[in-house]
């Protein structure tokens, strides 16, 4: 099956690698590629579908969020069995356990990865941070968000931190408290988001692992602080809601005494 014809005519939607993946996941789902089988490599894909390595990297990594692959450092893409991938159920956390977590994950992802990131990958997150600011018409903020961080993910070349990371933004996507929380904090504080990315990327390209843990761990702060800040105004509105709610209460007793 060659899907570069229909990869072709898309060429020009958003979201490139996702007709990529969505091409790739329908050979898996036809039985092309069945569960513990490796994909063939990036080059063969990338000519198969008349595309960059880079677009078959980031549908590889849309996969493995979405539970269809396994990314192995140094060995390849593996087909993952679609029951296994059913019953990977997600735990109910919260906005501020995730983050914690994800700051110690991606901070040393980050300063495992600075020594050894391909200058292909440093232009790719050049082209996300960007797009974080609305420069680019293929991707969202959030998905350049997303993106960024799994791209660092990946070029750590460490499997099991690769899947952590992945497993974490699962829930930074799917899990609908983490989202509310997200949005009421990224939307409000759009500039420091590109900043913060900014930071972690200039340490990259300095080979710089101590600056780029440090630089990552300083957006987690920012995000949680902003989160409690949030946090706090919700329960201050709140509390407002209901005093206001009792006045009108007593108010009306008082007439009718």
């Amino acid at each position: 099956m060659d899907g570069s014809n229909d990869i072709q005519r898309r060429a020009g939607q958003p979201r490139l690698f996702h007709a990529v993946a969505e091409q790739i996941a329908a050979l898996i789902d036809d039985g092309v590629f069945p569960p513990g089988a490796k994909l063939p490599g990036e080059r063969e894909l990338a000519e198969r579908f008349g595309v960059s390595r880079v677009t078959v990297r980031e549908a590889a990594v849309a996969l493995q969020a979405s539970g269809r692959v396994d990314i192995r450092a140094g060995s390849g893409v593996y087909v993952r069995d679609r029951a296994d991938a059913r019953q990977d159920g997600l735990p109910e956390v919260s906005a501020f356990e995730l983050t914690e977590a994800r700051s110690l994950f991606e901070s040393e992802a980050a300063a495992l990865a600075a020594p050894i990131i391909s200058d292909e990958d440093l232009a790719r997150l050049d082209v996300l941070v960007a797009a974080m600011s609305g420069e680019s018409e293929e991707l969202s903020a959030d998905e350049a968000d997303r993106q960024f961080h799994l791209l660092i993910a990946s070029a750590s070349g460490n499997r099991a931190i690769i899947h952590t990371i992945t497993s974490l933004w699962r829930m930074r996507t799917e899990l609908s408290e983490v989202q509310t929380a997200h949005a009421s904090v990224c939307e409000k504080d759009a500039s420091s988001r590109i900043d913060e990315h900014a930071a972690v990327l200039d340490a990259l390209k300095r080979k710089d692992p101590v600056g780029a843990r440090a630089a990552m761990r300083r957006h987690f702060n920012r995000l949680i602080e902003a989160m409690l800040d949030a946090e706090e105004k919700r329960a201050f509105d709140e509390l407002r809601r209901k005093a206001t709610e009792s006045r009108q209460r007593f108010l009306i007793s008082a007439r009718i005494g």
